[in-house]
C-alpha cells in the first residue's frame, strides 16, 4: 500500500498545476498539449512545461445547489471560470469562503484539496481547488 501512495506523490501534476509555454508564440495554456492551440504546426518541438503561480481572478461563477451524487453533502458551493496570472482558464471550486462573498474579479490561489472519496474502495481522490488570495 505504500507504493500506491509513494506513486500519487510523486506525480507532479497532481500537487501543482503544470501547464506548457509555446517558445514560438508565447501563448501559456492549461492543461499541457503536444502542440500550441494558437500557433499550431509552427510550435511543433518548441512547447516548453511550465509551473503555473496557481493565482488568479473569478471571470464568473455559479452557486451550485443540487450537486451531483459525489457532491451532494457539500451544497451549496461555488464552481468559478478562473483567469490565472499566466493567461489560462481554469474551472474550479472556491473553497474556504462564505458563498455570499465570492465575486467577479475575487483574487484567488490554487490549493490541494480531497476532491472525493470513493466509499467502496476507500480511495480519496485529490486536486486543485481556489481560496481566496489574502
Amino acid at each position: 500500500m505504500g507504493g500506491v501512495a509513494r506513486f500519487w506523490r510523486e506525480i507532479p501534476q497532481r500537487y501543482n498545476l503544470i501547464g506548457n509555454k509555446c517558445e514560438e508564440c508565447g501563448q501559456v495554456f492549461f492543461p499541457p498539449r503536444e502542440s500550441c492551440p494558437k500557433c499550431r504546426r509552427k510550435s511543433m518541438g518548441k512547447i516548453k512545461e511550465i509551473k503555473l503561480t496557481g493565482k488568479g481572478k473569478i471571470v464568473t461563477y455559479s452557486i451550485i445547489h443540487v450537486g451531483p451524487e459525489e457532491f451532494e453533502e457539500q451544497v451549496p458551493y461555488p464552481i468559478a471560470i478562473i483567469q490565472l496570472d499566466e493567461g489560462p482558464r481554469i474551472t474550479a471550486q472556491i473553497v474556504d469562503c462564505d458563498i455570499h462573498d465570492v465575486k467577479i474579479g475575487m483574487k484567488v490561489e490554487s490549493t490541494f484539496r480531497k476532491i472525493q472519496q470513493d466509499g467502496s474502495t476507500g480511495a480519496i481522490y485529490y486536486g486543485y481547488k481556489f481560496i481566496k488570495r489574502k
